[in-house]
């Protein structure tokens, strides 16, 4: 009985999500972080299996060497592929200043890395045959920020509406291009002290012709809205938080449209104004994971710290009704209350954003390769698991309907079907280090490996 109410409930909320992916006509693009609902919900069913092995290239459609260094998520607009890139202005260094595969040790001497000149680039590739039609050097300088020995100077991904490209390189500043490659305006933000020198992650997204970029650091953190066509500010708020990684995420449920941001307390804005619409306490914690909406239910966490930091703390799991005003933290440490339908504790979620799959929840650890099946209407754990020889989950997952994607840090996506219990139909090997989420478009699966692109696609 719990599973088919479940199912007729989820299945509401499955036609709900289908019909909104509809109404934003996202089958052939795929324009930011995580697509255009940030659900990284495929439409189109993706392939289930393929391989780069011993040269028997089975359903790539073809794969590309990339130049310089970038975790940033390809996106996808009509017939093209868009991704930034950092490259070293010496070619003997490419290598060397590539982002190291580790668990989170510091790895080289962060200090050389500030002293190497970078080309700031955007790229469009074509959609058919992976050729490059152009590519922009929008910044050419030394980084004003060290990073993480892991992380890039190209880590943001940009988003699209169509007519322009807006790449925000960190510290670096906001560029806006046209559909061709033409650098119609720049917006520096400033620089500001990152924790640890670990650099920056943050996404911007885009609603009504205003961007929004999230700028948390170790000084004054701010969140701020830029004209699309011009890059004038519209508005900036303050936040009271340190730096986070996650990006800002746009809730539109059947009451409003809200600008959800995540930290050690999450918030939601109105994304005309800035007004603070609510908050809810997170228990401290850090925020790397953006948040997943299904309909009128938004699922927001963050990391659970316990180093003995001034963060420790979080960890923490809630699904939010639409609607809330003010303060929304259920009182006297309660699981539920009127905008907060349940809480989930020490849920797992960590760096890899979450994504759906008939009624559940999926969240995947980057240390371990564990994940979490979560269900959605109830919060309950439906199981927690080693996922085979995966080594640890830094790419968020992503769904087409049928299967969950999770790829791993070596460039390895594990296959898991639908269900109340886990099962691993295909092990996919590239053997490639690779942190960076996929595009998905058209059927095809556009990924990034820290050598190559690579279009994954059923072939006919």
């Amino acid at each position: 009985m719990r599973k088919r109410i479940k199912k007729m409930k989820l299945s509401i909320a499955a036609l709900f999500l289908s019909l909104l992916i509809a109404s934003v006509g996202v089958a052939d693009n795929y324009p930011q972080f995580r697509g255009a609902g940030s659900n990284a919900i495929s439409p189109s069913q993706l392939p289930v299996t393929w391989s780069d092995e011993n040269g028997a290239q089975k359903n790539i459609r073809w794969k590309v060497p990339l130049q310089g260094e970038g975790w940033s998520q390809p996106i996808v607009w009509e017939d093209r592929v868009y991704l930034t890139a950092a490259i070293p202005s010496d070619v003997a260094r490419e290598k060397t200043t590539r982002p190291e595969s580790n668990n989170g040790g510091y790895g080289r001497d962060r200090d050389d890395l500030v002293n190497v000149v970078y080309h700031y680039e955007v790229v469009c590739i074509d959609c058919e045959n992976g050729e490059v039609i152009w590519r922009k050097t929008v910044k050419t300088g030394k980084p004003p920020l060290p990073r993480h020995s892991t992380n890039t100077y190209a880590t943001e991904t940009p988003v699209t509406d169509g007519e322009r490209i807006y790449a925000y390189f960190g510290m670096n500043g906001v560029f806006c291009l046209d559909m061709d490659g033409n650098i119609l305006w720049q917006k520096d933000l400033g620089i500001y002290e990152m924790r640890a020198g670990w650099g920056t992650a943050s996404s911007p997204t885009i609603l009504d012709n205003r961007l929004f970029v999230q700028v948390d650091n170790q000084q004054q953190s701010f969140l701020v809205a830029l004209e699309a066509t011009t890059g004038e500010e519209i508005w900036r708020v303050n936040r009271d938080e340190s730096s986070q990684y996650s990006s800002p995420f746009i809730w539109k449920n059947s009451l409003r449209n809200e600008l959800i941001v995540g930290g050690t307390t999450y918030r939601s804005y109105d994304p005309s104004t800035g007004r603070l619409l609510w908050k809810i306490d997170m228990n401290k914690g850090r925020s790397s994971a953006t948040p997943l909406a299904v309909g009128d239910r938004l699922y927001i966490g963050n990391e659970l710290r316990n180093r003995g930091g001034d963060d420790d703390g979080g960890g923490r799991l809630y699904a939010i009704k639409p609607g809330g005003i003010g303060d929304i933290t259920p009182p006297d440490d309660q699981m539920s209350s009127e905008f907060v339908q349940w809480r989930m504790d020490e849920s797992g979620i960590q760096m890899a954003s979450p994504t759906y799959l008939d009624g559940n929840l999926y969240f995947f650890e980057r240390r371990l390769g564990i994940v979490r099946c979560v269900d959605a209407e109830s919060g309950r754990l439906e199981y927690k698991r080693r996922v085979g020889r995966a080594p640890a989950f830094w790419a968020s997952p992503w769904s087409d309907g049928e299967h969950v994607y999770a790829m791993d840090s070596n460039g390895n996506t594990h296959v898991i079907s639908a269900g109340d219990e886990l099962r691993v139909v295909s092990v996919n090997v590239l053997d490639q280090q690779a942190w960076g989420t996929p595009a998905l478009a058209d059927g095809r699966i556009y990924l990034r490996t820290v050598e190559h692109l690579y279009c994954i696609a059923n072939k006919d």
